[in-house]
């Protein structure tokens, strides 16, 4: 079987202001290089709509029909400092949602091994009832909750090694004991949480904040030592990865200095979980990444290392 890439021309239509690192030329650089003939094997397909049902299982509909009405059908509106809607905001963050869904149905129904989408807007800033950084729709939780519920999954993990913490994620699970939130970030940064103490009321959340100027072999040892043995433990029926790749040397928004080497070692170390617990069942979500070679370079590493299977 092969690897699922999720994408959708919509993505370049949610507009930012100029100068904003969340711009749509992140995805312009991640088909560029996807486009190469070693990633030709790859599954492609067209992220769908997600539905408000889907949507529904991470966000309250009084918050979704609240961003529905402040979509502009002109122009900028900005939520915050960070997060701004354009008029082809809407459709992306909804074929975002889709895509994810989509990829946990071709995986768990075994049409393909395992799938990327590769989508903006990002999702694991977006808490149940909050927008922020850059952030609307939560769609790693999304396609958990989706697992769940329609394909009857117990247990699942998501595993976030974007440089900022995740947030949202851990907001929308901090109780639910059925879903693992996992996240390496530097600390302190964008958004201040993520503090080891930081553990849910379950116990189902796993924080492993790293400092600026830490390098892959920090952020290794972090992962094997904190991360993996608990993830073996939990025992996931699914692997959702934010995959957000702003933790690399390059970028501009953070001061880790992971290389693309590190993002496939981190991929094939989760693949390796999923395999022992989870029939591999692995779905990845683009989150950051703003440096655009570091981007590109970080998601055909990522991208090549879930095409091994």
């Amino acid at each position: 079987m092969s690897t699922l890439l999720l994408h959708h021309h919509s993505y370049l239509e949610h507009l930012t202001p100029l100068g904003h690192p969340e711009r749509p030329d992140r995805i312009r650089a991640i088909d560029r290089i996807l486009e190469n003939e070693r990633f030709q094997p790859l599954a492609r397909e067209q992220a769908p709509l997600g539905t408000m049902e889907d949507i529904a299982r991470a966000h309250p509909m009084t918050y979704v029909d609240a961003l529905h009405n402040m979509a502009p059908e002109e122009g900028l509106v900005r939520l915050d400092t960070d997060t701004t809607m354009s008029p082809g905001t809407w459709e992306a963050a909804l074929r975002a949602v889709g895509g994810a869904c989509l990829a946990v149905d071709e995986v768990v129904e075994k049409k393909v091994s395992n799938a990327f989408s590769a989508s903006r807007p990002p999702g694991h800033h977006a808490e149940r009832t909050r927008a922020m950084g850059f952030c609307f729709f939560n769609n790693a939780a999304i396609a958990a909750r989706h697992a769940q519920a329609v394909h009857g999954l117990d247990r699942v993990a998501i595993v976030d090694f974007d440089v900022h913490h995740g947030n949202g994620t851990q907001d929308i699970f901090w109780n639910d004991p059925s879903v693992m939130y996992c996240s390496t970030h530097q600390m302190p940064l964008y958004p201040g949480s993520g503090a080891a103490n930081e553990t849910g009321e379950a116990d189902n959340i796993v924080n492993v904040p790293l400092a600026a100027g830490d390098d892959g072999a920090v952020f290794q040892e972090a992962v094997e030592t904190a991360i993996l043995p608990r993830l073996e433990d939990f025992a996931p029926d699914l692997i959702v990865i934010s995959a957000g790749f702003d933790a690399h040397a390059r970028d501009p928004l953070g001061a880790l200095n992971l290389v693309e080497a590190d993002f496939a070692w981190a991929t094939r170390a989760l693949m390796d979980v999923a395999n022992r617990t989870a029939d591999g069942r692995v779905v990845s979500v683009l989150e950051g990444g703003y440096d655009l070679e570091g981007l590109a370079r970080s998601v055909a590493a990522h991208v090549m290392t879930l095409m091994t299977g």
